[in-house]
């Protein structure tokens, strides 16, 4: 396995869940590692836990949703820590009502914002300096919604995930030339913040045969610590023990905004 000490890291959606599971992990490895999330307290947190840890760490309060800014956090990691050896696409986002028939275009449109838009132009703004440095590894965090798409992601996550999916393949065939990866990572349900947002969010129960942050985050450090030579393209990592959710679809199904 490659050592990540002393490379320069870019991790959205760090301030919970998956991404602040993942920044703590890559300070244990000695990484510099830049978070960018919406909440700068948690942001501030992160960065704590990372230099405890023994890496080192910089911040961006920044809102994926909106283009510039997302691609603005290129220019102001390689101020922080020069060259950027890796870049984790983890920031999401969906929409509460899932049902293609009452989502909103708003959220609709935010939804693909943040899991899409956003993804497109921190990606570009940092090939640049991995193309001039010889090579990276872009790993985006999509979802099994990606591949099976219904109620339980909804219909505006599900399809901003498959299209974010296509967009990294895409990239892969692209930029291989350059030594630049890019691996996919497909998780099914995590115990994270952003299921609070379900129309039914699970109970104690449904949460306890989740996978955790970690489980994900275990595989976000493999797809950049294989040596460079390799590349894995994609990651689907699904619980051992599948709950039953038809009461989350039925839901799902009927809900509309109040």
């Amino acid at each position: 396995m490659d050592s990540l000490k002393n490379k320069s890291v870019i991790l959205t959606g760090a301030g919970s869940g998956i991404g602040r599971v993942t920044a703590q992990m890559l300070g244990e490895m000695g990484a510099n590692v830049f978070v960018v999330g919406r909440r700068e307290n948690l942001l501030k947190e992160a960065v704590r836990e990372i230099e405890t840890a023994g890496g080192k760490g910089a911040y961006l309060s920044a809102d994926l949703e909106d283009g510039d800014s997302a691609a603005n956090v290129a220019h102001e990691a390689i101020k922080a820590f020069g060259n950027i050896h890796h870049l984790v696409n983890n920031a999401g986002h969906s929409s509460k009502v899932r049902s293609m028939r009452y989502v909103k275009q708003d959220d609709w449109q935010s939804v693909f914002n943040v899991n899409v838009e956003g993804v497109y132009r921190l990606t570009q703004a940092v090939l640049p300096n991995m193309i001039d440095n010889g090579g990276g590894t872009i790993v985006t965090v999509s979802s099994m919604a990606a591949l099976s798409p219904g109620l339980m992601g909804g219909a505006p996550y599900s399809s901003a995930k498959a299209a974010v999916a296509a967009m990294m393949t895409a990239l892969r065939e692209e930029v291989s030339e350059y030594g630049i990866r890019s691996c996919t990572v497909y998780p099914a349900e995590v115990d994270t913040p952003i299921l609070d947002n379900r129309p039914l969010p699970p109970d104690a129960k449904a949460r306890s045969t989740m996978m955790q942050p970690e489980d994900i985050a275990e595989a976000i450090l493999l797809c950049m610590r294989m040596p460079h030579r390799t590349n894995i393209n994609d990651i689907v990592i699904r619980p051992t023990i599948l709950r039953d959710t038809s009461e989350d679809i039925k839901v799902a199904k009927t809900l509309k905004y109040k």
